[in-house]
């Protein structure tokens, strides 16, 4: 891949991007495109995982290293890149200029001949408490206490930032490690904050993986606040506005938050589910249980586009997205577009295949009004018409394992059918022995399961689902077969597509909620 310089001249240069508090998709759009033209990214410890990957899995061939250390050497490295010929990213966590480090690192470039560019990202000390429900307002003190020497410069530091709150009113939002809350809870308190001052301590902020501990400021202290468990970088929100979280906690309240969704799909199809899932608040962890592929043969499926294009076929039934996609990668090997299906009537065994179909510009004629599935399809489909229907040939293309119902009612409805393989699944290799263990113990709290071949090859693979994983299926073959394995159908959307599944599994896990709270305040 040919990267384009920032600067435009050819020159190296180094660009301080700020990569946001960690979800990637708070990264904004100019830290993305000064990536996409980087050469280099140097990349601090505290940038999240989930950016990192995110920006790999755009640029698989992007070169990025993980730094640390004194910023005089840091910024060596990045002038050497530069002076190279080379764009070199300095990526940071959060916003560049609000880091006392990035500043010094910024300086020293300026020391240099290298030129250097500065795109500010969403700061963490204002995003992880809007993320933990916290309203900061217009007046709050931040402070970045990471490295913060508790015994020499700590006292007198804690000290001022007590002394603000306290004359103002404000709140402090305050980014440290999780090993420092003891010793900064304390020299505020002694620093004249009262120990009743509500405080909340947020770790993987603006991530599916969030926490928010709430307490008071003298229970940190005393190390009684439950904060044990929390490890790495912490924001510590200080005040009175912490309170408000009751009322507007909207991130860590959604329907799915913290829960571990097991994903079981080819590699190619996950992502729009797992996407999905994170809005409610899931964590997805995808694991391929089949792979597509194409014919061993190419040429029945040769032929059969070529029909399309002469005419051969009064309609084309599509049961599957991958058949869709089949159809597509095929037309474009021969160089054709939608315009082949001119007067052939397309049918769709659901929304969601009809949803792929009309990304390829083609309006379906026929989606099941009722049961989205083979039968479902044959219920509406129309019965060959010798004086309405000019060309009596249906196209079928699907999958290699694909079961004889709908092409054996076709038939019988007096279609001619030319059943034809568009791509074979094959079953992927079992997933590591951690989630193997995690799958068949209980580490995940739900799985959805989109078709039959997903539930026989994910129990092949890695085995059953603990009992205690809540099971949903996207429809009723789906869940014949989950029922077949002896497992507990929990959910079942009315429609067959991915997006009222996970909507159905939202809806699900809130009313369990609401259940156990209602229990609770019995």
């Amino acid at each position: 891949m040919t990267r384009s310089r920032k600067n435009g001249t050819g020159k190296g240069m180094v660009v301080f991007v700020g990569a946001g508090p960690g979800d990637p998709e708070l990264l904004t759009t100019r830290a993305s495109a000064a990536i996409a033209g980087a050469d280099t990214v140097l990349a601090d410890p505290d940038v999240s995982a989930a950016v990192r990957e995110a920006l790999l899995e755009a640029h698989p061939d992007l070169e990025l290293s993980i730094v640390s250390g004194e910023p005089a050497e840091v910024a060596k490295s990045a002038v050497a890149g530069a002076k190279a010929g080379n764009v070199v990213v300095r990526l940071v966590a959060g916003d560049p200029f609000t880091s006392d480090s990035v500043v010094k690192e910024a300086l020293a470039v300026t020391r240099t001949s290298v030129a250097f560019d500065v795109v500010p990202g969403v700061a963490v000390g204002t995003a992880v408490p809007a993320y933990a429900g916290v309203p900061l307002g217009a007046g709050s003190v931040h402070a970045d206490l990471r490295g913060l020497d508790a015994t020499v410069e700590g006292p007198d530091r804690l000290a001022a930032l007590a002394a603000a709150a306290n004359g103002t009113g404000s709140p402090l939002v305050l980014q440290a490690a999780a090993e420092q809350l003891t010793a900064i809870a304390a020299g505020l308190v002694e620093g004249g904050l009262s120990g009743s001052t509500p405080v909340v301590v947020t770790t993987e902020g603006t991530g599916t993986a969030q926490k928010s501990v709430a307490a008071k400021l003298a229970a940190v202290a005393e190390k009684s606040a439950g904060l044990d468990s929390l490890t790495g970088s912490v924001v510590v929100t200080v005040g009175a506005v912490v309170d408000k979280r009751a009322k507007l906690g909207w991130w860590e309240s959604r329907p799915l938050f913290g829960w571990r969704v097991l994903v079981p799909r080819t590699k190619e199809q996950a992502g729009d589910m797992s996407e999905r899932l994170r809005a409610y608040g899931a964590v997805p962890v995808e694991v391929p249980t089949i792979a597509v592929e194409p014919p061993r043969s190419p040429a029945q499926m040769d032929r059969a586009v070529k029909g399309l294009v002469t005419g051969r076929y009064g309609w084309i039934v599509f049961t599957s997205t991958n058949a869709v996609r089949a159809v597509r990668e095929k037309f474009t090997e021969l160089g054709l577009d939608a315009r082949a299906f001119a007067g052939v009537k397309v049918a769709c065994v659901g929304q969601q295949t009809a949803d792929a179909v009309r990304e390829f510009g083609i309006v379906p004629e026929l989606v099941p009004t009722g049961e989205q599935s083979s039968e479902g399809l044959l219920a509406d489909f129309p019965p060959y018409d010798d004086v309405f229907d000019p060309i009596d040939r249906v196209l079928l293309p699907r999958a290699d394992i694909a079961t004889e119902t709908l092409a054996a009612g076709l038939k019988e409805r007096g279609w001619e059918i030319d059943d034809v393989t568009a791509y074979r699944t094959v079953r992927a290799a079992p997933p590591a022995a951690a989630v193997r263990e995690a799958i068949k113990g209980g580490g995940f709290d739900a799985v959805c399961f989109t078709s039959s071949s997903t539930v026989r090859n994910l129990v092949g693979i890695a085995g059953k689902p603990h009992a205690r994983t809540v099971v949903s299926v996207i429809g009723p073959a789906t869940a014949a077969s989950a029922v077949e394995f002896g497992l507990r159908v929990d959910v079942q959307p009315e429609t067959a597509a991915v997006g009222p599944l996970v909507d159905a599994l939202a809806a699900f896990a809130q009313a369990r909620r609401a259940e156990a709270e209602g229990e609770t305040t019995k």
